[in-house]
């Protein structure tokens, strides 16, 4: 399907207005590095919050959804949803801590908080290791999305869309910084969102579909329709539900998701004007990423499996497409040309601004670690403040080369998500603790690192080359978080802990709630707000609201008004205990 003069003529309109938002920015941007990477550390909570709920808007994430549902249901979204409860516990309990550190980057927390050489070394290479290559896989994930659906919708080959998204995206991210990352994405989630409501809305309105009623009684939709797995098949449970539940949660990084905040999602809440307005932008950021954004996807996907009920006949539909991209989640796409020409170049607009919020922010992210946790720290440490912008704009032009070259060589974003979740298996715990334990040094990190990334790299590419049955992720998952854990534990024992220097300066700054540093500092006398009941409760009640909405939300949907009304009235009082209780926690000015 090829768009008209009227689809591009409503894309060329979007395209000029983001690019000309972010160059508005370029002079001030290339003030300094804290202009350039924090804005100034002056955004307020709902701009800092709608860029993150932006950034995670990603063209990958719709087709990842339909991935998950066409092959297992519904119920497959709780790989992802269980990260609320990660998300959570950042508002309540590390939102403050990050903001109160000053750092530059989420990485300059490694020297605040550790000590030495092996505090120096963490934060390099901890800077490359996820400024670049992890950094590069979610990018190459996020143009993999774009070659597909610019492959369904523009006829496009692979290589035009990588050059066109890529040079677009980094031409304004190079050179208006993180102001104009944050305002644009103001319009790109705006723009995105009504993209994805217009597809929901078509794809109910094809004839085989038949609309929500005719949606919810086919038979190929209304097995795969369930919020929960079939708990009778216990593999499919165990890998769906319980290990994203019990373990996945608190146990793996990935970003955006990462346990403790860190990455993009520090440095946002980093770029907030003061502690309140970081919890409440990491507040809103999980009420509209989990609540919010996912039924149009889940909605698309479903009617997908109607139109088009294997691959055979996406593949029929679409001959033109490289058969080594023909997967489950080209679905999503698919199901975007039987949009009306003029919406549909909306809805294209809408891909192309989640692909733009995405990738910007990755880059600057991304070359912030470059440029401060790297160049700077190590290279060259007394340059002005424009030489550094300058390099940071050569590193974004880097890594946008780099994420290109990796897209191309991916065959579906489940794929990647498999990868980055083993890879940071078994690390969590140690981001989650580090802030409340003084026993954590720099080795506990390094050696949960390492332990983590050798395990992926044996159950990728070694265990089945022994010999051995292949592993279902799941347990390959389980398996890489035990060993991590007992492994940097073990570390952390046999190590010394950071200087005590160190320790009680961190302690002074951040000020941590609990008993985790009475070994450094003794027994301190706490302000009344400063308890652990208050976040506690308030991570509970955040859950709630938004599992709440999300599920009485889908119960509408799907016909039955009564449990819907029931599950948004819970969420509503959970809301008001919440937002009750937030006078609570202990902020700083």
């Amino acid at each position: 399907m090829q768009l008209t003069s009227l689809d591009w003529t409503v894309l060329g309109v979007y395209g000029v207005i983001a690019v000309a938002v972010g160059l508005y920015f370029t002079r001030r941007a290339g003030s300094d590095t804290n202009e350039f990477f924090l804005a100034g550390r002056s955004l307020p909570w709902w701009l800092v919050g709608t860029s993150m709920v932006a950034t995670t808007f990603s063209t990958d994430t719709p087709n990842l959804v339909t991935d998950l549902v066409r092959n297992g249901g519904v119920s497959q979204n709780w790989l992802w949803w269980a990260y609320l409860i990660t998300g959570m516990c950042t508002v309540f309990f590390y939102a403050k801590l990050w903001r109160r550190s000053g750092v530059f980057t989420d990485m300059g927390f490694y020297e605040l908080r550790y000590s030495g050489k092996p505090a120096a070394f963490l934060r390099g290479f901890r800077a490359l290791y996820l400024g670049v290559f992890f950094n590069v896989m979610i990018m190459a994930t996020v143009t993999l999305a774009a070659i597909k659906i610019g492959g369904v919708l523009l006829g496009a080959d692979k290589f035009t869309v990588v050059l066109v998204a890529g040079t677009v995206t980094a031409l304004y991210s190079a050179t208006s910084g993180l102001w104009g990352v944050v305002v644009t994405d103001l319009l790109l989630f705006a723009i995105a969102l009504l993209g994805s409501v217009a597809a929901a809305y078509f794809a109910l309105g094809h004839p085989d579909v038949g609309g929500l009623a005719g949606l919810i009684a086919h038979p190929e939709v209304s097995s795969r329709m369930s919020f929960l797995p079939d708990f009778s098949n216990w593999s499919a449970t165990l890998a769906v539900f319980i290990v994203p539940i019990a373990v996945q949660w608190w146990s793996t990084w990935y970003p955006g998701a990462e346990p403790g905040g860190g990455g993009y999602a520090a440095q946002r809440m980093l770029a907030a004007k003061d502690e309140k307005q970081a919890l409440q932008a990491t507040l809103w950021f999980n009420v509209a990423h989990y609540a919010i954004r996912p039924w149009p996807w889940i909605l698309v996907a479903l009617a997908s499996l109607i139109v088009y009920p294997s691959l055979d006949t996406i593949a029929t539909a679409f001959p033109h497409l490289d058969p080594s991209i023909v997967r489950h989640d080209l679905a999503y796409p698919a199901m975007l040309v039987f949009v009306p020409h003029g919406l549909l170049g909306l809805v294209v607009a809408s891909l192309a601004a989640a692909y733009m919020s995405t990738i910007s922010t990755h880059l600057n992210w991304g070359s912030s670690y470059i440029v401060d946790d790297f160049y700077r720290r190590f290279i060259s440490p007394d340059l002005g403040e424009r030489a550094y912008v300058r390099v940071g704009r050569i590193s974004t032009i880097f890594l946008v080369v780099l994420s290109a070259i990796v897209a191309l060589w991916l065959e579906n974003a489940l794929q990647a998500f498999q990868i980055l979740l083993q890879i940071g298996a078994g690390t969590g715990l140690v981001f989650l603790l580090r802030w409340f334990w003084w026993r954590i040094n720099a080795w506990s990190e390094i050696s949960a690192m390492v332990i983590s990334f050798a395990v992926a790299v044996y159950f990728q590419f070694v265990h089945t080359r022994l010999g051995f049955e292949a592993w279902d992720p799941s347990l390959t998952l389980v398996a890489g978080v035990l060993i991590t854990t007992v492994g940097w534990l073990t570390t952390t024992f046999l190590t010394q802990p950071a200087d005590l220097e160190t320790l009680e300066a961190f302690h002074a700054k951040i000020r941590p709630i609990g008993s985790g540093w009475r070994a450094v500092v003794g027994d301190v006398e706490w302000d009344s707000k400063d308890s652990v009941s208050a976040p506690l409760l308030g991570w509970f009640l955040g859950c709630v609201l938004v599992y709440g909405a999300l599920f009485g939300t889908g119960m509408l949907l799907y016909g039955r008004p009564v449990a819907g009304s029931i599950a948004l009235g819970v969420a509503t009082a959970a809301a008001t205990g919440m937002f009750r209780l937030l006078p609570r926690i202990q902020l700083m000015d």
